[in-house]
């Protein structure tokens, strides 16, 4: 993949959606969509707005946050750094 977010942007590699839920099959219409990826590739931040992202991170995001993309058969979602909510430890 070759794909460099610009300025204050990163690209998230959604996490997987549940599939069951105590024994329950989810179909997919009916799946959630995940509030949680690892960032994959980050920008280098504008003169106002440092980037604190870097890949490798795994992070939380809004719901209607970023927008998706597809490369190489993966979807992907890029987003502002703003759009992130909190960094996991």
């Amino acid at each position: 993949m070759n794909i460099k977010p610009l300025a204050d942007r990163v690209l998230v590699k959604p996490a997987a959606a549940e599939e069951k839920i105590g024994g329950i099959i989810i179909p997919d219409t009916a799946k959630e969509k995940p509030l949680k990826g690892e960032v994959v590739a980050a920008g280098n931040g504008t003169k106002d707005e440092e980037m604190i992202l870097k890949a490798g991170d795994t992070v939380l995001y809004g719901k209607y946050a970023g927008t998706e993309i597809e490369l190489d058969g993966e979807k992907y979602l890029i987003m502002r750094q703003s759009d992130v909510l909190a960094v996991f430890e």
